[in-house]
């Protein structure tokens, strides 16, 4: 079901509490603004502007991440940094289409390294819906302004986030931000309700600068009878479990899919140290959404 913001509280109703512990997913139409839509658009063209396309050829692919991941990636932690499309390329290496339509994502300390993006990610709104959620001490570890380019934007495979940021006990949690409507003509979110009570199948492990995927449990991926699409307008707040399976199709379509999204922990949760994302000694200090 998807709820409004009622009555521009944006509280999390006792139904959509229980329904969030059912489903392991909660969707609240008309979240953000047109207006602050806006103003993260525009703050994410400066950095494509910026962007040296010829500064490196890293790739986000979720195929096989292990093999893809390079030092650019595992070293953005508190960066902002560029990926491309996995098929933004042509044999030879040059791009298909010119680099604003190329960018996969940009990741991954959006929310702590810009003022825009900051404005964006905390507020009092949402410090409630994460405590509605029950993140008590919540922080905020990366963000990802996430493109999937008309054309050529990629499948991200069946998969749940406490795979990549892992806690003990799990407490990560996905605020995912509609920029322009979701269809499933375009790649719009797809999950499997309920999926959250099921186990954790796979790790994803870093050691030193390699990393690898580590598998948990056989428990195999939903199939199409019991995945549920999530077709949404732009300004929606989608809030997830980071057990809860999802999915989202390549775009084949001439139109875009803009989506910002937040992967939260609670302090109170020991995050693994083995982990992907590490936070250096010299960047900035992880905070909550006030």
């Amino acid at each position: 079901m998807i709820y409004g913001v009622r009555g521009g509280s944006k509280m999390l109703s006792q139904q959509q509490k229980q329904d969030y512990e059912q489903n392991g997913y909660v969707v609240l139409a008309d979240f953000k603004s047109a207006a602050e839509i806006a103003a993260v658009r525009e703050r994410a063209q400066h950095y494509i502007d910026q962007f040296d396309p010829q500064s490196t050829r890293s790739v986000f692919t979720t195929r096989d991440q292990a093999l893809a991941t390079d030092h650019y990636f595992l070293d953005s932690a508190d960066q902002i940094r560029c990926f491309f499309e996995e098929e933004a390329f042509t044999d030879d290496g040059q791009l298909r289409q010119p680099k604003h339509l190329s960018i996969n994502k940009i990741a991954h300390a959006l929310h702590d390294l810009d003022p825009v993006f900051d404005d964006f990610s905390r507020g009092p709104a949402l410090a409630s819906v994460a405590e509605d959620l029950g993140l008590n001490q919540p922080l905020l570890w990366q963000s990802m302004y996430i493109f999937k380019q008309p054309g050529i934007g990629g499948e991200v495979g069946w998969h749940q986030d406490a795979t990549f940021l892992h806690t003990d006990p799990i407490s990560v949690t996905t605020f995912w931000f509609a920029l322009e409507d979701a269809t499933l003509d375009n790649g719009c979110l797809w999950v499997e309700p309920g999926g959250h009570r099921g186990p954790l199948r796979e790790l994803f492990v870093r050691e030193g600068d390699q990393v690898r995927k580590q598998r948990l449990d056989p428990t195999p991926w939903p199939g199409t009878e019991r995945a549920k699409a999530l077709p949404v307008r732009a300004g929606t707040l989608v809030c997830f479990h980071g057990l809860l399976p999802h999915y989202s199709a390549p775009n084949r379509s001439a139109r875009s899919r803009h989506a910002y999204s937040l992967h939260v922990t609670d302090a109170n949760t020991r995050y693994s140290a083995s982990n992907w994302l590490q936070r250096g000694p010299h960047g900035p200090p992880l905070r909550g959404f006030r």
